[in-house]
């Protein structure tokens, strides 16, 4: 505007004075404009670290363990005039589960047993589905419920209960549980197979299956599906092939969600620093 008009003109108009405008133009930006502008480049280098997905309280959390105090209001503020946001989840009903096999099923521990207090104490596992280019690729994980640390994955072509064995002997060749570990799961047939009991057993393994007809009754491992799927963004772009959904899923498993990837329930830390500092805290007490 001051290029088209003189500035004499326009402090008349606008009823300031050229002096005041002049002493406003030369006045350095105020502590509050500087410090937004330091915290803006902060809050812009945690959500890239959280890959687009932290919403404001993730990125607080974030700079706080930093050494950089913030609020949650003026992170909100700072996120919105920049135009970042987390990505929002969708509630999502994977039909992959074929209950209609006719063995038996062991009855729900799950409700029954105390929330787990340490690792290795009870596992959730599911399997799911991820479109490709080159048609469906299936994915069965295993979490550890007081960590929510995923300690088993396995991708293959078809629904068969090897898959789900491929992610159990990983969990427990990694983990190595005690006795009377609880493995909970929905009645899929892949998890009353013969070798698939067989190998629970053979590791002293107890089993808990969802009630019937109760999909939402394995909702720790349903919500880590859906969390994978939004996050990665393995939905929203289409991986060519099965090997690139399957790489996808190494990185956002692997280098992501464990190591890094902060969850409220663990009073913001990723799975494994949680593990690492619950057992520090167990080494100090003792």
């Amino acid at each position: 505007m001051k290029g088209e008009h003189p500035i004499k003109l326009l402090c008349r108009v606008l009823q300031v004075s050229r002096s005041g405008y002049y002493r406003w133009k030369k006045s350095p930006c105020s502590a509050r404009k500087l410090r937004d502008a330091e915290l803006a480049a902060k809050i812009a280098a945690a959500h890239r670290k959280g890959r687009g997905n932290y919403g404001a309280p993730r990125i607080v959390r974030e700079l706080r363990d930093q050494g950089t105090p913030i609020s949650q209001r003026r992170c909100a503020r700072l996120m919105h005039e920049m135009k970042l946001q987390g990505r929002k989840r969708h509630r999502r009903k994977p039909r992959t589960t074929d209950s209609q096999h006719g063995k038996p099923v062991p009855a729900n521990q799950l409700a029954e047993r105390p929330a787990p207090t340490g690792p290795n104490q009870t596992w959730v596992t599911d399997i799911t589905f991820l479109k490709t280019a080159e048609g469906w690729l299936y994915l069965a994980v295993i979490l550890d419920l007081w960590s929510r640390r995923v300690v088993g994955w396995a991708c293959a072509l078809t629904l068969h209960a090897s898959l789900a064995l491929a992610a159990l002997y990983r969990a427990l060749d990694q983990r190595k549980p005690p006795v009377g570990l609880l493995h909970h799961s929905d009645r899929g047939g892949q998890y009353v197979d013969t070798d698939y009991v067989n190998a629970l057993t053979a590791a002293g393994v107890d089993r808990s299956m969802s009630a019937a007809g109760n999909c939402y009754d394995n909702a720790f491992a349903e919500s880590f599906f859906s969390t994978f799927k939004t996050e990665s963004g393995i939905e929203e772009q289409i991986p060519a092939t099965r090997r690139e959904a399957e790489l996808v899923t190494f990185d956002y498993i692997e280098t992501f969600y464990n190591p890094t990837r902060r969850h409220s329930s663990l009073g913001y830390l990723s799975p494994v620093a949680f593990e690492k500092q619950s057992t520090s805290k167990y080494i100090k007490a003792a």
